[in-house]
């Protein structure tokens, strides 16, 4: 899933440097169903402003600037690459079934996946990256310290709230011959899981309904106050 599937670009109302991020009220299934979640965009905004300020911390670039308003947020105008990076931190069901694991079994080392396009079968290598000119080798091994360094980071942050860090989607983009992380911070693309045995979550790859999604972003935002 991109970028474009939960949010929307608008250049209106910016100075000259900077562009409008809408989040909006509704999430795309994995069943490519849209389900419309109130103040969706209002959580997810906020989600995407906390972890962008917490990460900047760390002295991670970030192209996030601040909040507009609600359900916006204003960036730079990065160049935006069009390939993703999946973290994972266990198994899904994909690679369960190709190393004969079970799914949701913890990783000894983090997995850093390249995705292009929105098909299944989107899974690419860094050879594709290079061949198409996706980026560069040099930006390729930024963004690749870059994904190392937010994973450590994020895997920590939630550990100490008695969380796991399952899944994050990286989105990067370049501003000024540099590189910047742009995303995606939205509860569609953050899975923790729960280390409470008193606390149950929907599967984040099995979310459907309103309330299951409404469920999950409160507990993510539950998180970054500190409960």
């Amino acid at each position: 899933m991109t970028k474009k599937d939960n949010i929307k670009d608008n250049f209106a109302g910016t100075e000259p440097n900077l562009k409008l991020v809408e989040h909006k009220d509704h999430f795309i299934t994995l069943k490519n169903k849209k389900v419309s979640v109130k103040n969706f965009g209002e959580k997810s905004a906020l989600l995407n402003s906390y972890f962008s300020e917490y990460l900047k911390g760390y002295n991670i670039p970030c192209a996030f600037i601040k909040k507009a308003d609600k359900n916006s947020s204003q960036i730079l105008k990065v160049t935006d690459f069009t390939f993703r990076v999946r973290l994972l931190n266990t198994a899904d069901t994909r690679i369960a079934k190709i190393f004969s694991v079970k799914p949701g079994s913890a990783l000894e080392l983090p997995i850093q996946e390249y995705h292009f396009g929105d098909s299944k079968n989107s899974v690419i290598t860094e050879s594709h990256i290079i061949s198409f000119n996706l980026c560069s080798y040099d930006e390729l091994k930024i963004i690749n310290r870059l994904c190392s360094k937010i994973n450590a980071i994020l895997k920590s942050f939630f550990e100490r709230r008695n969380g796991s860090l399952v899944e994050l989607t990286c989105l990067f983009g370049t501003f000024e011959g540099k590189i910047y992380l742009t995303g995606d911070f939205s509860p569609v693309s953050l899975k923790v899981v729960s280390n409470k045995p008193d606390e149950i979550l929907p599967d984040q790859y099995k979310i459907e309904s309103f309330a299951q999604m409404k469920k999950y972003t409160d507990y993510l935002l539950k998180l970054t106050n500190g409960e």
